[in-house]
């Protein structure tokens, strides 16, 4: 029986890592933050590899992380993706096997948020580049297997909402067919 995994996807400051760390204590499941495997890969933070090698480069090195995690995949996992990962078309191939997640909030609250953490964000410059990335890439996050809107939800209710959506929890800890983790499939012609 292989591991079972849920990936967030969203646009920076959407939560993924603090849904993510949240859902992961709740179903007793490891948290993993692709952003965080990057930079241990490359031993530069995301920043330095921005800076050093450019957006393209930066997709690539996130592409490999996300390969070699979703190939070694022996636990279950909660995986936070950065903001860019599921626009990317590579990356959506390598998550077909599992659920995916989009924490959906309006561009203006992301934007306040992202202004008020300390996270260094090479793609956040303005506020007219920042919603014009978000609409770039909103039709690639709505591919997710479940949309869930997180403006004015806490970590609970937001956690019981996916688990709710993906029939995740304690009480499916011992089945093993693929057809709860996968709710959109017959809607989408299969998961995402």
């Amino acid at each position: 029986m292989g591991a079972r995994a849920v990936f967030l996807v969203g646009f920076m400051a959407s939560g993924k890592s603090s849904v993510g760390q949240e859902l992961a204590q709740r179903l007793r499941w490891d948290f993993v933050d692709l952003d965080a495997r990057i930079e241990a890969r490359e031993r530069q933070t995301i920043a330095e590899i921005f800076r050093g090698k450019g957006e393209p480069g930066f997709r690539l090195a996130e592409t490999a992380a996300l390969r070699e995690l979703t190939a070694s995949l022996d636990r279950n996992s909660v995986v936070a993706l950065g903001g860019g990962a599921f626009a990317q078309e590579k990356n959506r191939e390598l998550l077909q096997p599992w659920p995916s997640v989009f924490l959906e909030a309006p561009v203006d609250e992301l934007w306040r948020r992202s202004a008020e953490d300390e996270t260094e964000r090479p793609l956040r410059r303005d506020r007219e580049q920042f919603a014009r990335l978000y609409a770039e890439r909103l039709p690639f996050y709505r591919q997710a297997t479940l949309v869930v809107a997180t403006t004015g939800k806490d970590l609970t209710s937001i956690c019981a909402e996916i688990e709710a959506g993906l029939q995740l929890g304690e009480r499916k800890a011992g089945d093993t067919g693929t057809s709860q983790t996968h709710p959109a499939s017959s809607e989408t012609g299969g998961p995402r």
